[in-house]
């Protein structure tokens, strides 16, 4: 007993501290087992795990200590047993484990799970009406991509819309990370290499020109105006 009211103010403790994923490896090492654990340590855990929002973290503890024979004749099986399944395996969706369960418990007969079955019946009905008005509210909210047009486009059309974005995308991003000199002097060092234009020749001028022109044409239709870069001459 003594070791017990130790092991629950360490609990509270812990909870306060914020430092509650440390609760059950902390309690575990003074009872080696979740089968040794008390009936009021079980409860604290189930209830902190629940609050915070983590019950799956209780699943194998609750789901050993519950089929251990041993604590099945103990007085607080029963509210153990309510409390791990409206705690633990109804919030999570687990409700053939429940019933499982329920069913399993030599120490109920059949008058006795009547309420339990009762409650993951109930919470089964709710869960599905649940599912039911998220999956309307999302139809209603995100409406499809093809109810736009006239006629349903295909899958395959609308994947190809959506690569099709993501490349020109990539390739804006690519032009906006390259210095604006370094372009300018790999295009015409090409365009030198290609036509074999001599710039000293006055013939080649209108030529230079009509290039800088063109360049800088391409270079206002990928950037836009607020993340454009200052042009120097």
């Amino acid at each position: 007993e003594v070791k017990c009211s130790l092991c629950v103010v360490g609990i509270q403790a812990l909870a306060e501290m914020n430092r509650w994923r440390e609760v059950l490896s902390w309690v575990l090492q003074y009872y080696h087992a979740p089968e040794h654990l008390p009936p009021k340590v079980l409860e604290l855990c189930i209830l902190l795990y629940s609050k915070v929002g983590e019950p799956q973290v209780m699943l194998e503890v609750g789901s050993s200590w519950l089929r251990d024979h041993g604590n099945q004749s103990l007085p607080e099986f029963g509210s153990l047993l309510e409390l791990y399944l409206v705690h633990v395996l109804l919030p999570l969706g687990r409700f053939e484990g429940a019933e499982e369960l329920v069913r399993g418990c030599a120490v109920f007969d059949s008058e006795q799970q009547l309420p339990f079955l009762s409650t993951i019946c109930q919470s089964r009905s709710q869960w599905a009406q649940r599912e039911e008005t998220r999956s309307a509210a999302e139809e209603q909210q995100d409406p499809p991509f093809c109810s736009c047009f006239p006629g349903a486009l295909s899958q395959k059309l609308l994947t190809m819309l959506t690569l099709l974005r993501r490349a020109l995308r990539s390739m804006s991003n690519h032009f906006y990370l390259l210095p604006y000199k370094k372009m300018l002097l790999a295009t015409f060092l090409l365009y030198l290499v290609v036509v074999r234009l001599d710039p000293a020749s006055p013939t080649s001028l209108p030529f230079i020109y009509k290039l800088v022109q063109l360049f800088r044409q391409a270079w206002a239709a990928v950037l836009s105006p607020i993340h454009r870069p200052p042009i120097r001459d």
